[in-house]
């Protein structure tokens, strides 16, 4: 799949692909975006994830869709509400699509992220971020503000790497040290995520910070957890650049 020479969609971004989706409204009560919440489509290919994010049968949408090849298809423009976070809240606000960014990563949801496709995410976040003046903090999974229903973009996906660009949070290294008393719910609490079980908060934290972990909440747990929620934070590389 490629994507057509100088096309440019709908936010005016060089090279994105417009393919309109007709599952959107307006944002509600004056809102504007504040987070970008990424996801994995969990699909064979992003032929199929675009058929459905634009099936008015199937009320899904997403502002974009980004191909494992790097493709990247505006289907929503971003000052309208596009129908891809359901149920949820973050930092204790619910309807997040008024409130937020949506995009969708091809990606079965098992395998790793294509290079490709990593490189236009590391291309269309910043601008985005810039529009909205969005920081790294509004970067968020959709398993962090729904955590009882979703996975994505789920283990594989590399958050370091765009924390080290900027466009992320990750902890800093060696910051977690003298934090495993901090009490994992307050500092999960500060960090946004919503009043769900503890079992599907650390879940949802460690799809994120700490993948592969199993097992009951750990030392390790509550200082990374602090440690984020403290703001000490991994700081963009300078051998980064956009």
């Amino acid at each position: 799949m490629t994507d057509q020479p100088g096309a440019v969609a709908a936010d005016g971004l060089a090279g994105v692909v417009w393919h309109p989706s007709p599952n959107f409204g307006p944002r509600r009560d004056g809102l504007t975006p504040r987070l970008i919440v990424l996801h994995y489509t969990q699909m064979a290919d992003a032929r199929q994830a675009l058929e459905r994010l634009c099936d008015p049968d199937a009320a899904v949408s997403a502002h974009y869709l980004i191909g494992a090849c790097g493709t990247v298809w505006q289907l929503v423009e971003e000052r309208a509400r596009a129908w891809h976070a359901g149920a949820g809240s973050w930092r204790g606000q619910e309807d997040v699509n008024s409130r937020s960014i949506g995009i969708e990563l091809d990606n079965d949801g098992a395998s790793p992220f294509a290079a490709p496709l990593m490189l236009a995410l590391e291309r269309l976040l910043p601008a985005i971020r810039r529009r909205w003046a969005i920081p790294p903090e509004g970067v968020i999974a959709h398993s962090d503000m729904a955590p009882t229903r979703k996975a994505d973009p789920g283990p594989r996906f590399d958050w370091r790497r765009l924390a080290l660009r900027g466009d992320a949070v990750w902890p800093a290294p060696g910051m977690a040290a003298g934090r495993a008393e901090t009490s994992l719910a307050a500092s999960l609490d500060r960090l946004g995520y919503p009043p769900v079980s503890p079992d599907e908060r650390l879940r949802a934290f460690r799809l994120r910070f700490r993948p592969g972990a199993t097992g009951p909440e750990t030392a390790t747990d509550r200082a990374l957890a602090a440690a984020l929620a403290e703001g000490e934070l991994l700081r963009k590389s300078a051998q980064v650049y956009e």
